[in-house]
């Protein structure tokens, strides 16, 4: 009970701050979507954006940090500070020079890389030297927010969840800078101004974190030491690690190669569907899956495995109480939030249409991409990687295949669907292989739970059914009034949602105490 009230209000922090994060994303995607439109300068751009992000939650923030936060949390409780402090002079003196070199060789080599992720660019004049000139702004990205990554791990191992979850609100803020004042400076091609903003938000990310360790009196100057055995594990760990928290994102970029061969801003549509996803994935998902995998690299390191199995429960029914409602509320609420955030300037109704599609596909499988974020920890804070790999293969094939079969009938929004139906394999296969190696055990009462869930659900899904006008009428609204309708309906979903599940006995406050 005592740990599982530390964890929620440990989420809580890293909910508060990653909603500023979030919002202020929001802004960010408005001024784009304004000024620029769903256009062949947006599609590069969010080519090149992407490239760096995708290596970032591969390496960084996926593969790093589950294979990383186990071997700090070990160090720490069996060695103190005379077994942290030398690690993380070696890990940061190997990752910083690995690093380096890839952001040297992906500078030179962009496009290479655009060539490999955006095939469909290939022989377009416009597009292609466009996506490259950015790709070499942008790629440094890479080298500052795995660096970030470093220290929010640390941070996080050490109980200090707000600054990692507040810093990525820097790259918003300056991308909205460059957008609506660097912009101007490029009269012929405004669009790099953007990638000027990745890059210096990058920078202003490593320098809050670094901040934020220096003052834990845990910042050490790098030291190449690949011999060190705490860098030998990480390595060992990662390799694995690699594909199997990041299997969502390769998804997400197989899709991206197969929309740069279809119609003109398919990459664009894509890209704006997945931010509003993102958004109760990462205020959400993100934050439980960030605070879980410390507690249970603790309980595997104590040698606690009840406790180990309890944290995973709690950590699921959360994901279920929120991701559920969010994923339904989100379907039915595509066309009025992306009409109301984005439907402004360049981006225009029948932008809003198609990114409506594909953002309902994506949210089919919202509730997976949450459970996937606790149900990963579980086999990375004990240190076994190999298991999730075997899945998240099985997973990515699965996604190959289903991309293959439904992006002829329904387009772009059928690669949003084939990663939906990917995840749900995913975490399936997850909680499979948790159960029968008996590291998870469900506690008592999941029946009722899950049958209160879904009644609430239903009853707010048949709420807002018919409460939303069609989506038509809200393209001819001024902002505000779609504002205030969209406002009305989610308010509206929430308390129908909370009342049902209180009526129907889920005792949502006891499920959030653990």
């Amino acid at each position: 009970m005592q740990l599982t009230k530390k964890l929620l209000r440990y989420a809580a922090i890293t909910s508060q701050m990653t909603m500023v994060s979030r919002v202020l994303g929001f802004v960010r995607d408005v001024v784009i979507a304004r000024y620029f439109g769903a256009t062949i300068a947006t599609d590069a751009f969010f080519v090149a954006f992407k490239i760096p992000n995708l290596f970032r939650r591969l390496f960084a923030e996926g593969a790093f940090a589950t294979a990383f936060v186990p071997v700090l949390s070990e160090a720490r409780e069996k060695e103190g500070a005379n077994g942290v402090l030398p690690l993380l002079s070696a890990v940061s003196g190997v990752l910083g020079a690995a690093l380096l070199v890839v952001t040297i060789f992906g500078v030179l080599a962009a496009p290479g890389f655009i060539t490999v992720f955006a095939p469909g660019f290939i022989g377009d004049a416009d597009k292609f030297p466009l996506a490259s000139d950015m790709l070499r702004i942008t790629f440094p990205y890479l080298l500052f927010i795995s660096l970030t990554a470093l220290c929010a791990s640390v941070l996080n191992t050490y109980g200090r969840f707000a600054i990692p979850a507040l810093t990525p609100a820097l790259l918003n803020i300056a991308l909205i800078a460059a957008a609506l004042w660097l912009a101007p400076q490029f009269p012929e091609r405004q669009v790099l101004a953007l990638a000027w903003g990745v890059f210096a938000g990058g920078v202003l990310q490593l320098s809050v974190q670094l901040i934020a360790v220096y003052r834990l009196g845990l910042l050490r100057w790098p030291r190449f030491a690949a011999d060190h055995p705490g860098v030998k594990k990480v390595l060992t760990l990662m390799g694995p690690a690699v594909f199997g928290v990041s299997v969502g994102q390769i998804n997400l970029m197989i899709d991206q190669i197969i929309a740069s061969m279809l119609q003109t801003g398919s990459i664009s549509w894509l890209y704006y569907a997945d931010r509003l996803m993102e958004f109760p994935l990462g205020v959400f998902g993100v934050a439980i899956g960030t605070v879980i995998l410390p507690a249970l690299s603790r309980e595997h390191a104590a040698q606690s495995s009840e406790a180990f199995s309890k944290t995973l429960d709690w950590g699921l029914r959360v994901c279920i109480l929120i991701g559920l409602p969010s994923a339904v509320g989100l379907a039915i609420l595509a066309g009025p939030a992306l009409s109301t955030l984005f439907q402004y300037g360049a981006f225009e109704g029948v932008d809003v249409t198609q990114a409506a599609r594909a953002l309902i596909a994506y949210s089919f499988g919202l509730l997976a991409f949450m459970l996937v974020k606790v149900l990963a920890p579980g086999f990375y804070a004990r240190q076994d990687t190999r298991t999730p790999v075997r899945i998240a293969v099985i997973a990515m094939v699965s996604n190959i295949v289903l991309n293959l079969i439904l992006v002829f009938p329904l387009q772009h929004a059928g690669l949003a669907l084939a990663t939906a139906i990917a995840a749900y394999i995913n975490a399936a296969l997850l909680l499979r292989a948790l159960i029968e190696a008996r590291i998870f055990a469900p506690q008592a009462g999941w029946r009722r739970f899950l049958i209160s869930i879904a009644l609430s659900v239903t009853a707010m899904a048949v709420v807002l059914w018919f409460f939303l006008p069609p989506w038509n009428a809200w393209t001819g609204w001024e902002w505000h009034v779609r504002g205030w309708r969209l406002l009305q309906a989610v308010a509206l979903g929430a308390v129908v949602y909370i009342g049902g599940i209180f009526i129907t006995g889920a005792k949502p406050l006891q499920v959030l105490r653990g």
